[in-house]
């Protein structure tokens, strides 16, 4: 982890929503019991317990709920380690599983008016304001990949997906902002 290394190669497409690849982050996923693991994210990330489809905090530090027995951890990438290991210390004697997927994932930030409009064009899930607030970390579907994302304001959002789709995720998120907005939000 001493060199990370974007997935796309910092890449950014303008249009009417901006797609941006965001470069590394730390992330860790950590599966146990929700109600054992407050003490594991405030030690590793510095980050309150998120609620039910809530992130707390952000890309440089939180924890989003990703399943009922599962958290996905953010920390700059170059704290993974250590955070990784401060969690792991934290569950001593619980059953619980923590590991580093920093170099498994990418992120994309996604800037502009539309982000709604584009959102929907490629994701099965609603996207409307009262279906998905801000903060609200959702797990879904683009076009044909698993992906995770977060709007935080109408303005900004952030999308994770798996690194080896990432080419195809900036090049569909890219191509459907070419198209204009729909104009359903």
């Amino acid at each position: 982890m001493s060199d990370p290394r974007s997935a796309v190669g910092g890449a950014v497409y303008e249009g009417y929503v901006t797609v941006k690849d965001s470069g590394a982050h730390g992330m860790i996923t950590l599966r146990g019991d929700h109600a054992e693991l407050a003490e594991a994210v405030k030690a590793a990330v510095g980050s309150g317990m998120p609620t039910q489809r809530r992130i707390e905090g952000g890309l440089g530090g939180g924890a989003a709920w990703a399943s009922p027995d599962e958290l996905l951890l953010f920390c700059d990438y170059a704290d993974a380690a250590g955070a990784l290991e401060k969690a792991r210390k934290s569950l001593e004697g619980n059953h619980f599983l923590v590991a580093d997927v920093s170099d498994a994932r990418a992120v994309f930030a996604l800037e502009g008016s539309g982000i709604r409009d584009l959102l929907a064009k490629l994701c099965p899930a609603d996207l409307s304001p009262e279906a998905l607030p801000h903060g609200e970390f959702r797990r879904s579907h683009l076009g044909q990949v698993a992906a995770a994302f977060w709007l935080e304001s109408e303005e900004t959002a952030t999308v994770i997906c798996f690194r080896s789709v990432a080419p195809y995720v900036y090049d569909l998120l890219s191509e459907a902002v070419k198209g204009g907005p729909i104009g359903i939000f």
